[in-house]
């Protein structure tokens, strides 16, 4: 009988460990010093980094000091170099304590790079977690920092990380009539690609301003296909802060233009969402004032709503989609319809047609049918930049 037990658990024993090797074998284009360092060296180095910019435990520029490449500043998009700014927060331009090394901010007012920021720079890296949501901005900051390193004749070196939601494609194409910072491109809302797939896109499709093409060289990850379920290490800003979350967000984003709350100002960000002018039931939350949500809508007042924190969606799934059934429902319940959907509805989106189709009646499945053919086309573009 011991043996047996024994032998047990070494079979659980093996089974963990292999499922840990899984959990862990995905490498992003950064932990592949090898392939980028010949580039780097006697170079001005510039990155665009943010928190989630790391080797390991090590932050890349703390790695690429450590191997004596010439770091002349550091460029930080939306959330701040250290990702610790609230949503839409304006980051200054700082100098980073721990190297002395010069951040200039490229989100706000200033979001292009400039011929004076990249004077003093032979190339640029970057090397950003993105979560595949059209609406998350670093696509666009991706976008403008193209453009900047084409205007200047700089080398952009993309460190590529893994999609966690790029196993799917769903959502409807965004209308360039709506063109903003939170969609630039006609692509969906979920687009299914890595920040390196994306960043050829932007060159193939000749998408950048003046139809320029920048000179770009992807370092891609390994042992990573758009099949690959992968567990985000360091949360890639302030209110994603775990994987369910992440997960939700490309569906849950769009209560950020309505009248409700999805729990900024809560402990459980995008996983949950409410109205005081809800039915009250036994599930409540009460958005609270934050160093990173200063200003949280509905701030301190009692929200009757749904806490999706451990609902099915929050894992991946074989066949997932964006889910349009806690918009709709939400809508339905809400007692005055005119106040339910805010303008920033539309930019989110990229489009008036989402929000008629809801005011209107329709169901899911026949909102979905509709987005069906720019779903194919863009199948087709995207199918020309895959690298996994």
């Amino acid at each position: 009988m011991n043996r047996i037990f024994l032998f047990c658990l070494i079979l659980v024993g093996c089974y963990l460990n292999s499922s840990a090797q899984y959990a862990d074998h995905v490498l992003p284009g950064a932990t592949q010093t090898v392939r980028y360092l010949p580039l780097l060296k006697n170079k001005r180095v510039a990155l665009m980094v943010n928190q989630t910019s790391t080797i390991d435990n090590t932050h890349l520029v703390d790695t690429l000091l450590k191997l004596k490449i010439k770091i002349s500043k550091i460029f930080s998009p939306e959330h701040g170099f250290r990702g610790n700014a609230g949503h839409g927060e304006t980051v200054a331009n700082s100098v980073d304590s721990a190297t002395g090394i010069p951040i200039v901010s490229l989100y706000g007012q200033h979001r292009k790079a400039t011929t004076a920021d990249l004077k003093d720079v032979d190339i640029i890296i970057f090397d950003v977690q993105d979560v595949g949501a059209r609406f998350y901005t670093y696509i666009s900051s991706l976008q403008e920092l193209m453009e900047s390193a084409a205007e200047n004749k700089k080398t952009l070196l993309i460190l590529d990380r893994p999609n966690p939601n790029g196993d799917y494609i769903d959502g409807p194409i965004l209308d360039t009539a709506y063109r903003s910072f939170i969609g630039m491109q006609p692509i969906p809302v979920v687009h299914g690609m890595t920040i390196g797939e994306y960043a050829r896109m932007l060159n193939g499709e000749k998408w950048l301003a003046k139809g320029l093409r920048c000179d770009i060289k992807v370092i891609p990850c390994e042992n990573y296909s758009h099949q690959t379920y992968y567990k985000l290490p360091i949360k890639p800003s302030p209110n994603l802060p775990n994987m369910a979350a992440v997960n939700l967000y490309p569906s849950l984003c769009f209560f950020e233009g309505t009248a409700l709350s999805l729990g900024r100002g809560t402990d459980k960000p995008f996983q949950v969402y409410g109205s005081p002018l809800f039915p009250k039931q036994d599930f409540s939350f009460t958005p609270r004032a934050s160093t990173l949500n200063p200003t949280p809508v509905l701030k301190d007042q009692v929200c009757y709503g749904f806490d999706l924190s451990h609902a099915p969606e929050t894992v991946p799934y074989k066949g997932r989609k964006l889910e349009l059934k806690w918009l709709i429902s939400a809508y339905h319940l809400f007692p005055n319809k005119d106040k339910f959907f805010t303008p920033f509805f539309t930019k989110l989106a990229g489009n008036k047609i989402l929000q008629q189709q809801i005011e209107k009646g329709l169901s899911e499945a026949e909102i979905r049918k509709s987005w069906e053919p720019g779903l194919a086309k863009f199948k087709v573009i995207r199918a020309k930049y895959l690298l996994y």
